[in-house]
């Protein structure tokens, strides 16, 4: 006799589950706020949510930049002491045996260009160490552009450099967190897509973490993807899997199911997050009012958001599109 809905540990369907075991499941963002990287034990709820790949946040702009060179060690080391359930990307061959042998593939991410100390050439060096997408800013101005809660004034010289070695060594564009020009700017100088890790659409959330539709149909223009976010405060109205597929519906409504996917900065154990002098500027009160909590779907909602999509008349090839393949896609014609 099949199971039925309530033996089914994720709690959906027959249906649903199967397609969430056989689909490729890539998790664009996790918002790892590095602490230490002696115990990543957290990344086995991705595993047991029926993920294949997920990039983690080492460093963003509001840290020391000497933090990302801390967290890429010590996370590499971790995983490769970890090796019979995690795997550290290197090419998208790791994602394909991931899949295959039932593991994790991890790669990381770097949220701001402050990341790099001011050198080029630490474009080449991240790469090296794991780093397969960098945001230009985190919410603020940096050497390379502007951020979302900022006066944007665009693509600076160095910010132009960076994009030209991104494009060279292979590593991907992301605009999530940056403002809008700078965006635009970068979205027309890259030779290759570029993506929107985290972000849901401003139309239905007015949010200055959110992008407007001139970003969305110059994203997928590049080829690119626009990964919708489980922030709660990004969502709009209750932040619910429900509530993050009518984001995925609009943006596939208006640019096209192969241009979305999903990054959905889980942020766990909050409470180690670190805190830093200059909260403010990044955090603007103004925006993020004090004692307001953002809310963050965990991990455990993935089979979920396949059970959502199914149940809003996606077909199966659309749902494992918006579920990895279309970063897939991206991956394998920008990683070297």
């Amino acid at each position: 006799m099949a199971p039925t809905l309530t033996e089914h540990p994720w709690g959906i369907s027959d249906r649903a589950a199967e397609l969430h075991r056989d689909a490729l499941v890539w998790d664009e963002h996790g918002g790892w706020a590095y602490d230490r990287a002696d115990d990543l034990g957290e990344l086995e709820r991705w595993l047991a949510a029926g993920c294949n790949y997920l990039s983690i946040n080492a460093v963003f702009d509001a840290q020391r930049w000497t933090i990302g060179v801390e967290a890429f060690s010590g996370y590499r080391r971790w995983i490769r002491e970890h090796s019979d359930q995690y795997i550290q990307v290197e090419t998208v061959d790791d994602v394909h045996r991931a899949k295959r042998e039932g593991l994790l593939a991890v790669s990381f991410d770097v949220e701001g260009m402050n990341a790099l100390n001011g050198d080029v050439g630490m474009v080449d060096v991240c790469y090296r160490l794991g780093v397969r997408h960098m945001l230009f800013a985190y919410n603020r101005n940096n050497l390379a552009g502007g951020g979302c809660h900022e006066h944007d004034t665009g693509l600076t010289a160095f910010g132009r450099d960076v994009i030209r070695e991104m494009n060279r060594v292979g590593m991907v564009i992301d605009c999530s967190h940056t403002g809008h020009r700078t965006t635009m700017e970068a979205m027309e100088l890259s030779e290759s897509p570029v993506i929107f890790s985290h972000s849901n659409a401003r139309t239905l959330c007015d949010h200055e973490r959110n992008i407007t539709d001139d970003q969305i149909d110059a994203c997928a223009a590049t080829g690119g993807v626009i990964g919708v976010t489980g922030v709660g405060g990004f969502l709009g109205g209750e932040g619910t899997t429900k509530r993050l597929v009518d984001h995925i519906d609009y943006m596939v409504d208006r640019v096209g199911v192969d241009h979305v996917g999903f990054g959905m900065d889980s942020v766990l154990d909050r409470e180690q997050s670190p805190t830093y002098e200059e909260d403010s500027r990044y955090w603007p009160e103004d925006v993020y009012p004090p004692g307001v909590d953002l809310g963050f779907l965990p991990p455990e909602s993935l089979p979920r958001l396949t059970q959502e999509l199914l149940d809003r008349g996606y077909d199966e090839q659309s749902v494992r599109a918006i579920l990895g393949e279309n970063f897939l896609r991206v991956a394998t014609q920008v990683w070297r």
